[in-house]
């Protein structure tokens, strides 16, 4: 027996200095998509195969052959992941594969579905911007949104017509939504008040005339001399310290949002309906409280683009609260914006900016204050001098609040007031 123990030994040594390996967790979601699209460039969710219509796979493969550049679709439900709004998924996943083409990644709630989506151009092929596309696109919003190929088909077109300018085909009738019977024009009320804001516009222009007509003739009473060297100085300050982005570019991105936060909105206002109906009175409180918040904040981000459709700021939070607005009808995570530039991802990390003061940033401004720097920050015109002909651009947060009540608490990124805020300012809002 004891020399039976004695062969045994080295087997035991030998187990314990080469343990069986433990099995591999399974990869991250990301990683499975991106392993899938090497065979097939439609990717549905394991869980969502056994009922998924067939019809909706076909229509979308169909559509995907329909343009010349690669298609990658991923269909999956409303997880923790997709959830949390910590990633933008078609980017990352662009990343995954390394290859152009268009990136669509949509998610499903109950019945209604979203979708995100990136167009990668090779290598110095310029185009039309797809943002641009659908914001021209009449009937971007009011696609159903019970069914994910309406959808994914529009936008697999719209992307179309941004690569190679082809136009944008009809929708099918049972692509859209049914039409609202007081959706035929402005009414009585929009119409007056049109013409009030023309009659003060007009009279805004006139004073504005004047003002600059006065300056202009006081500059040229001054020096020659004099002018030259202080224009050579406010070139030089400007350069270093950057120019705000283009309003444009904003501006676009705000409606963009806008359109997808009133699309996201009425689907959750079908449900609410569909729900009282079903008397499932479970989950009816939970939406109730979701549409009030996604109305308020959508609401909010219209009063700021009708009011100031031309103010950098006010667009900056349009965007913010249309997204958020967005967020909320969707059963999202309602996220703040990135502290150092609201027009960035929602500030998804909490990120020390002193030693004693931490703020919500995307992930790319986080990865700047890692690096001990102060990233370069949404920038707006400083007024200055003489009627305030003069300025720079600067830091919103360096901005005097009183002056500018929006930026107090970083466009709603420090305290979610932003919808607030409109209201005291504006007026219009809540």
């Amino acid at each position: 027996m004891s020399a039976r123990l004695l062969r045994l030994v080295p087997l035991a040594a030998l187990a314990f200095f080469f343990p069986v390996p433990a099995a591999a967790a399974p990869p991250e979601l990301p990683d499975q998509i991106a392993a899938a699209w090497r065979t097939d460039h439609l990717y549905l969710y394991p869980a969502m195969r056994p009922s998924f219509p067939q019809a909706e796979l076909d229509r979308i493969r169909a559509a995907t052959r329909t343009v010349n550049f690669p298609v990658y679709v991923a269909l999956l439900p409303r997880t923790p992941l997709t959830r949390s709004g910590d990633l933008d998924l078609p980017t990352l996943l662009q990343a995954r594969v390394g290859q152009p083409g268009l990136y669509l990644v949509w998610t499903v709630t109950g019945d209604y579905w979203s979708g995100e989506e990136t167009l990668i151009r090779p290598g110095g092929l310029k185009g039309r911007s797809l943002t641009r596309v659908q914001l021209d696109d009449k009937w971007d919003h009011k696609l159903v949104t019970t069914r994910p190929a309406p959808g994914i088909v529009r936008t697999i077109q719209q992307a179309a017509t941004a690569y190679d300018g082809r136009p944008l085909p009809d929708v099918p009738a049972g692509d859209l939504e049914p039409a609202d019977e007081d959706d035929s024009g402005p009414s009585t009320t929009d119409k007056e008040d049109l013409s009030v804001f023309i009659g003060m516009g007009a009279g805004g222009l006139a004073g504005f005339l004047l003002v600059i007509g006065l300056t202009l003739r006081h500059q040229r009473r001054r020096p020659s001399t004099k002018r030259r060297p202080r224009s050579t100085q406010a070139k030089t300050s400007s350069s270093k310290a950057g120019t705000p982005a283009r309003i444009t570019s904003v501006q676009l991105q705000a409606d963009r949002w806008i359109a997808k936060a009133d699309r996201a909105v009425r689907s959750l206002e079908a449900r609410i309906t569909a729900s009282d109906r079903a008397r499932a009175k479970v989950k009816l409180p939970e939406l109730l409280d979701q549409r009030d918040d996604a109305a308020e904040r959508l609401a909010a981000a219209r009063a700021l683009r009708s009011a100031a459709p031309e103010d950098l700021a006010a667009t900056a939070g349009a965007l913010v609260l249309a997204r958020q607005a967005q967020q909320a009808a969707g059963g999202k995570e309602v996220q703040p914006p990135c502290f150092f530039d609201p027009t960035h991802q929602p500030g998804s990390v909490q990120a020390a900016w002193t030693e004693d003061t931490e703020v919500p940033t995307c992930p790319a401004c986080a990865r700047i204050l890692a690096r001990g720097e102060t990233p370069r920050g949404f920038r707006l015109w400083k007024k200055s001098g003489l009627l305030g002909l003069d300025r720079k651009a600067v830091p919103y947060w360096t901005l005097d609040p009183k002056q500018e009540p929006l930026l107090a608490t970083g466009f709603g990124a420090l305290e979610d007031d932003l919808a607030d805020r409109v209201e005291r300012v504006y007026g219009v809002g809540r």
